[in-house]
Formats: structure tokens, C-alpha cells, sequence
């Protein structure tokens, strides 16, 4: 009879204690160490971080990334990679842009990478209060004669849902908007020069060609954009 722990023969069980106890434990822990905190989300990238810095503001819809090899590229972002996150850097130009923008403003966003974004400087010229476009978009003719003088019943109608795209110098998209329930619209923009291209409706035959549009320091330009109903006598 043995008076001891455990049973001595090759093969017997041994006891439960001393091995097993650190062994599960460093599994534990090891799972542990592989499972995600709970409400934890994945880094975000460079990509994420632009996006994030580009909704703090209306004014920044549609700018691009800075290319060097564009002439007078009004707007653009640049994206760096720094210790804890990233930094965004949005500029918009405005003033002869084809040989350089007289003016400019640029903001600079630190974006973690938990997706938490700080605007951390801004500088530059004043921006310009209250320029860019608004204005209307119709549809007509509306009655298949036109007669003279004309008459009211027969103005063209407004426009929902119409789509006009603005694009600087360079030709990179700036800004984009869609007309309201009563065909107005209305679109901040840098003083400059913008090309308008109004998109395809639905419902209606003739989109208008492309439209070149001056936008002064003060005060908003005013734009009219006319659809074709496709109605005829």
C-alpha cells in the first residue's frame, strides 16, 4: 500500500493538480489576448480619414485629391500618415487659380484612427461671405402653342430633382446640387470660374448644354437653367 500522492505504475492517472491548473490558464489567457474588446472596431485608413475631414464642411463636396501635374487645380486634400492617426489638409483657392490662385484657405484635420477628427488649424484668406450660385431650374414650353403675348398658364414649370454638376478650371468636380420642390437652388462656392453641367431628368427630353458660370467676391451669381418638356404643337 503507498502512502502517497499519486499511484506510481506506468499508465496510472495523475492528479488533476500542479499541470493541468497552469496550462488551462495559459490558454485562457491566450484567448483572451486573441478576442477583440467588446465594442472595438478595426483601424480606419487613409481613405476613411478623407472622407471623415470632407463632411465637416459643405463647402469641401466633390474636391480631389492634389495632383501636380493640374494647372490651376482650385481645391484639392492632402493625407499623411502620422504617429496616432492621420492628418488631412484641405485647401481651396480661388482668383486667376490657372496661374496659381491669388487667394487660398486651408484646414487642417487630425483624424485618429479610432475615427475620432479634430480641426487642429485653419488658415489663410478671409473667405468671401455669401458668394457662389443660386437659381432656379424650369421646364418648358408647358402648352404645345406659344402664343404672343404670352400667356401665364403656359410658363414653364419648375424642376425637382434636377442635378447640376460644377466644376473649376481644371475640371475637377467643386460642387454639386440638386434642385428643391420649387426648382430653386443654391450652391457656396469660392469666387471663380465654374463650369455647370446639368443632368439628365427623367420624364424630360432635352437636358441643357453645358453652361459657364463667374462667381464674384459679395454676392451669389444668379443662374438659370432651362429644361425642354419636348411638347409641341
Amino acid at each position: 500500500m503507498q502512502l502517497g500522492g499519486g499511484d506510481p505504475r506506468p499508465g496510472a492517472m495523475q492528479s488533476p493538480t500542479g499541470h493541468v491548473a497552469p496550462l488551462l490558464l495559459l490558454f485562457v489567457l491566450g484567448l483572451a489576448a486573441c478576442t477583440a474588446a467588446p465594442g472595438g472596431s478595426p483601424p480606419i485608413d487613409a481613405g476613411a480619414a478623407v472622407r471623415l475631414a470632407l463632411a465637416q464642411q459643405a463647402r469641401f463636396a466633390g474636391i480631389g485629391p492634389h495632383d501636380e501635374s493640374l494647372i490651376g487645380q482650385a481645391a484639392w486634400y492632402q493625407v499623411a500618415d502620422v504617429e496616432d492617426g492621420w492628418q488631412v489638409v484641405i485647401r481651396i483657392g480661388w482668383g486667376d487659380c490657372p496661374a496659381g490662385c491669388i487667394n487660398e484657405h486651408r484646414w487642417t484635420y487630425a483624424v485618429g484612427r479610432d475615427a475620432s477628427i479634430e480641426l487642429v488649424g485653419e488658415e489663410g484668406d478671409a473667405l468671401p461671405d455669401g458668394t457662389g450660385v443660386r437659381g432656379t431650374v424650369t421646364a418648358g414650353p408647358t402648352c404645345p402653342v406659344e402664343r404672343e403675348p404670352p400667356d401665364p398658364a403656359c410658363a414653364e414649370r419648375p424642376v425637382a430633382g434636377a442635378v447640376l454638376v460644377f466644376t473649376d478650371a481644371a475640371g475637377l468636380e467643386v460642387a454639386r446640387v440638386t434642385s428643391a420642390v420649387d426648382g430653386t437652388f443654391t450652391v457656396e462656392l469660392p469666387p471663380g470660374d465654374y463650369h455647370v453641367s446639368a443632368q439628365p431628368v427623367e420624364g424630360l427630353m432635352g437636358t441643357p448644354g453645358p453652361m459657364d458660370v463667374e462667381v464674384e467676391a459679395g454676392q451669389p451669381t444668379e443662374l438659370q437653367v432651362s429644361y425642354d418638356t419636348g411638347i409641341r404643337g
